[in-house]
């Protein structure tokens, strides 16, 4: 009929024109989802073959599996194998300076090696894969949404490791070695000041730490990323209590020394010599206790010189720990 337009269809700017498309039934979307998957899996392929060629153009094999070689014995700071697991931990290191110290140390079994595909190859990657190759661990590499999911911490750095737990050292080793230089910590739960307490510790040459079974951080991949693979080189004694601890140290004639902002004498005046020490680090807050404070043969702070009136665990026992060395060196510290 002259004069009448023909019926507009309904347009909106997303559908440009096109009339909306029919609800997918469940087949069809079942269909769609398979296919997803299996575009993933694809995916997730194409990146582990492009880590294995990268790792066999620098000459590395991957993907085998060998039998690992059995924990070195006879060395009482390494502890006892067979009481490796339960109480300790340690059983997943990540970060790139902690794995490769986990496996550059060789003292405990590692399952395997995860690598991210997307990972940047800087030269601590490429020897963490040659040291895996030597160990032997297996490598995986994997996406980098799948090695995030397995993380514990917020920054893997692209690199983690499974591995056996760690092998508790025997208490009466350590306190029987005439060098003994132990660092005792009095209820320390933040697993950051823990791996940072302990990284100072090695560094400082400790020959052992002591560590409550209960009411205390043990090692978790906080602590191992934190610590970068000094846990894999400083022997962790548990013990029920640390105060009966620190009374079977003095019997053993270790002088114990603890860390208090309180105390009247400044650890400047620390003069040990070269006699064997045990230093007492308090919890975060609430310092030692009572009972720990008391089996000291001695309680020293560290002189302030600013405002701010304390340090936490992790800073004042990366001073003291220094401190200590360098008076059992001779020096004043």
């Amino acid at each position: 009929m002259p004069g009448r337009q023909p019926a507009r269809r309904d347009l909106n700017s997303a559908g440009k024109g096109k009339a909306p498309k029919p609800p997918r039934s469940a087949a069809e979307k079942a269909v769609a989802g398979r296919t997803a998957k299996a575009d993933a899996k694809g995916a997730a392929k194409k990146a582990a073959r492009a880590g294995k060629d990268r790792a066999r153009a620098a000459g590395i094999p991957t993907g085998v599996r060998h039998a690992a070689p059995r924990p070195r014995s006879g060395d009482p700071r390494v502890g006892r194998p067979a009481q490796e697991a339960k109480g300790l931990g340690g059983e997943q290191v990540e970060g790139r300076q902690a794995v490769r110290e986990l496996l550059k140390a060789g003292r405990r079994r590692v399952r395997e090696v995860w690598v991210a595909d997307d990972v940047e190859h800087a030269d601590i990657v490429t020897e963490i894969e040659r040291l895996a190759a030597r160990a032997p661990a297996p490598v995986r590499y994997v996406s980098r949404a799948r090695l995030e999911k397995q993380a514990r911490t917020d920054a893997s750095q692209g690199v983690l490791a499974l591995a056996a737990g760690l092998a508790e050292a025997d208490f009466d080793a350590l306190a029987a070695d005439p060098a003994a230089f132990l660092l005792c910590l009095d209820g320390v739960t933040d697993p950051h000041n823990l791996g940072a307490v302990l990284r100072s510790a090695e560094y400082a040459g400790v020959t052992g730490a002591v560590i409550p079974r209960h009411r205390a951080a043990h090692v978790t991949p906080t602590v191992t990323k934190a610590a970068a693979g000094a846990v894999e080189r400083v022997p962790l004694a548990l013990v029920a209590g640390l105060p009966t601890a620190l009374l079977r140290l003095g019997e053993r004639g270790i002088w114990r020394v603890g860390l208090d902002q309180d105390a009247p004498t400044s650890l400047w005046d620390l003069d040990l010599a070269d006699r064997s020490v045990a230093l007492v680090l308090g919890a975060e807050g609430s310092g030692l206790s009572r009972l720990a404070r008391q089996r000291c043969d001695q309680v020293v702070r560290i002189p302030r010189a600013g405002a701010l009136e304390s340090l936490n665990v992790a800073a004042a026992g990366a001073v003291a720990l220094l401190a200590v060395a360098r008076s059992r060196a001779g020096g004043s510290p």
